[in-house]
């Protein structure tokens, strides 16, 4: 059984400046680069990194330098996205050679989102912007919609992973719920029943992994490369992280099915056969 070079989804790693610690105790550079290494060993090699947005942590050049160094060693194509907490205009200033992540052309309205779609071997990836600017939770507006129906429909028999920052779905966290994808999320499920190539739909902004249905297709969120939301799905929960293990998501298409494993940041060692 053949398999297509792998897709690694990668999430919310909340970059700070060089020799800062989010929140004075979350090393997110260590994590992330600890998330790099994992990823380095990998068999076979990824074809691309996918990373669903929150990519630093309040939107500054200097952030984005250091992500840039930390992500040097990734040795595939970087589908990067913006979400809640990041800057469009310094992250497209940061990677200028990324053209992917420049306004669409010729759609004036579109030119502050970051939208594209990328090949990789039998599977496509859609990027799609659901950032509202200067508020935490995300949306989907008219010509955003648009767009993806366009790009949707010029590929129907492409097997396709639809990236997005906030999920469209409730997850019963309350407090990520009331930043998550407010407005458009009928919308776009009305949209996916009428394009099935959509295989998933594959989200960040949660810091956890989470399933569900969602327009006859599957949703799934990433764990952070950084720090986990807090498991409380008590109605009055408060907003809280926990430093549970970090993680990364990879995507394969495998026997003519998209499968998704999540897998653990870190070096655990290697494998070791059942009877050793």
């Amino acid at each position: 059984m053949t398999t297509t070079p792998l897709l690694v989804q990668l999430s919310d790693p909340h970059l700070v400046a060089p020799g800062r610690m989010l929140m004075g105790s979350i090393d997110t550079a260590a994590l992330l680069a600890q998330a790099v290494a994992a990823v380095g060993r990998l068999q076979p090699a990824p074809a691309a990194a996918l990373l669903t947005g929150d990519l630093v942590d309040a939107g500054r050049a200097d952030e984005y330098a250091h992500l840039r160094t930390l992500l040097a060693p990734l040795r595939c194509p970087l589908l990067l996205m913006p979400g809640n907490h990041d800057a469009t205009p310094a992250l497209r200033a940061a990677f200028p050679d990324h053209p992917w992540l420049q306004p669409v052309a010729g759609a004036p309205a579109l030119a502050p989102y970051v939208l594209y779609a990328r090949d990789l071997g039998a599977l496509r990836v859609v990027a799609l912007d659901t950032v509202v600017a200067g508020a935490p939770h995300g949306a989907l507006c008219d010509a955003r919609l648009a767009w993806l129906d366009a790009t949707l429909a010029a590929a129907p028999a492409q097997p396709t992973i639809l990236a997005l920052h906030h999920p469209p779905f409730a997850t019963g966290i309350a407090h990520m719920d009331a930043m998550g994808l407010l407005h458009g999320a009928d919308a776009l499920a009305a949209m996916l029943h009428r394009h099935p190539q959509v295989e998933l739909v594959a989200c960040g902004h949660l810091h956890r992994t989470i399933v569900r249905r969602f327009g006859g297709t599957l949703a799934m969120t990433a764990p952070s490369t950084a720090h986990q939301i807090a498991l409380d799905l008590a109605d009055a929960a408060p907003a809280a992280w926990r430093a549970e293990p970090p993680g990364f998501l990879v995507h394969a298409w495998q026997g003519g099915a998209l499968v998704s494993h999540a897998a653990a940041s870190g070096d655990h060692g290697p494998a070791r056969p059942f009877d050793d």
